[in-house]
């Protein structure tokens, strides 16, 4: 006579988001905030301060820029993925993750333009030393357009 075990399991999730998701989306919002640093904002922030933040002379390559612009954007897309993650309901529908996105953006506005390259680039001894706080409308327009690009983006993929 054969006698079966029935054993109960609960799996257990540890991720959090889409994270690939989190990625192309971030390079895709990377992509529109570097247009606007482009044609918009008049410093040269993809040739001077975004290289000198990591210690490169200006003035670098703007190709150098654009690879350490495109370099956050992915990686602050992983973060967005993981903030969408903690709260399902933010990625229920594009328009909430756009409008998430928005705020995220202007979220990064803050605590890294405003406040934390400001104080990264003095600490760095960088040519491009802006005041703190930095504020820039134009830099917030720029974060709020990849922020909007990044949300998008994410709840296409993630679905």
């Amino acid at each position: 006579m054969a006698t079966e075990t029935a054993t109960a399991t609960t799996e257990v999730s540890t991720t959090t988001g889409d994270w690939k998701a989190g990625v192309a989306g971030g390079l895709a919002g990377s992509v529109v905030f570097g247009l606007v640093m482009t044609y918009v904002i008049p410093a040269p922030l993809l040739a001077v301060v975004i290289p000198s933040m990591y210690g490169l002379a200006p003035p670098a390559a703007p190709f150098l820029g654009w690879v350490i612009h495109m370099s956050h954007g992915a990686v602050l897309g992983v973060g967005f993925a993981a903030l969408v993650g903690l709260t399902p309901s933010f990625d229920e529908s594009l328009g909430s993750s756009l409008a998430v996105g928005a705020a995220y953006g202007v979220a990064v506005w803050v605590a890294l333009a405003v406040i934390a390259m400001p104080i990264w680039l003095s600490a760095v001894g960088s040519p491009a030393d802006p005041p703190l706080p930095s504020v820039s409308a134009l830099s917030a327009v720029g974060h709020l357009a990849y922020g909007v690009a990044l949300g998008g983006a994410y709840a296409g993929l993630s679905h």
